[in-house]
């Protein structure tokens, strides 16, 4: 049976699993959180959106077709249609009548069961009252101090922090990294960045600002081991614990 493998150094940065622990179970989903809540994991990361009739799922692409065969798209579909679809297990093929995708609310419950940090991630561009929405089942679950929001959408961070001015948010990027510290200075985030575009003096810059690194997606030990040593705070990974 597969099992994940195992960073062992110190300091150690603490470890979230990308979409559940998705290099065992199907991403997103039941199964995946919950393969993460009886690990080691301190997070479980999943990605949100929202549905033609305003339910929150948790899906990281915009349609279904990758993890699903049927080509549905989220926002152009409602919660029952998405939710009846049975998804691909890890085969390739829907083989298994209990992977379904879970909402907002069912993971969120399932990080509460496990302790575990939740590590929502805001596909797209929401609207200030949206936001509002995701905060209230959040917070309906009893998590909402133990959640993080990230998102490439800086808009979709900043209407979090007009909720709760201390809220933990990370924001996500990849690319050029010029101009990055004064954003996060600007304000006050953490960073959740691409490991390829992460550099030892990057890592300095942003941890003397006072601010926390999160990078994505490690699934070798090797460069867990390096980021390790760089310093940062938390590694995002599929396999890794």
């Amino acid at each position: 049976m597969k099992d994940t493998l195992k960073l062992i150094c110190d300091p150690k940065p603490l470890m979230v699993a990308h979409r559940g622990l998705s290099g065992i179970e199907k991403e997103n989903t039941h199964g995946a959180f919950i393969a993460a809540g009886n690990r080691s994991y301190h997070g479980i990361e999943t990605d949100v959106h929202r549905t033609l009739d305003g339910h929150y799922v948790c899906i990281h692409d915009f349609n279904t077709a990758r993890v699903g065969i049927d080509n549905l798209v989220i926002e152009e579909s409602t919660f029952d249609t998405l939710r009846s679809l049975r998804l691909c297990g890890k085969s390739g093929k829907k083989d298994r009548a209990d992977i379904c995708i879970p909402t907002l609310a069912e993971y969120i419950a399932i990080c509460r069961r496990y302790k575990k940090v939740a590590v929502c991630e805001l596909k797209g561009e929401y609207t200030r009252e949206q936001i509002v929405e995701i905060c209230e089942i959040v917070a309906a679950e009893g998590w909402y101090h133990e959640t993080v929001f990230i998102s490439f959408n800086l808009q979709n961070l900043l209407y979090v922090r007009e909720l709760t001015p201390k809220q933990p948010v990370q924001y996500l990027f990849s690319g050029n990294t010029e101009g990055l510290c004064e954003i996060l200075d600007r304000y006050d985030m953490d960073l959740d960045i691409d490991y390829n575009c992460i550099t030892p003096e990057l890592c300095e810059a942003v941890h003397a600002a006072g601010h926390e690194i999160n990078v994505w997606t490690v699934d070798d030990v090797e460069t867990a081991q390096r980021m390790a040593e760089m310093g940062v705070d938390f590694i995002t990974s599929n396999i890794i614990e």
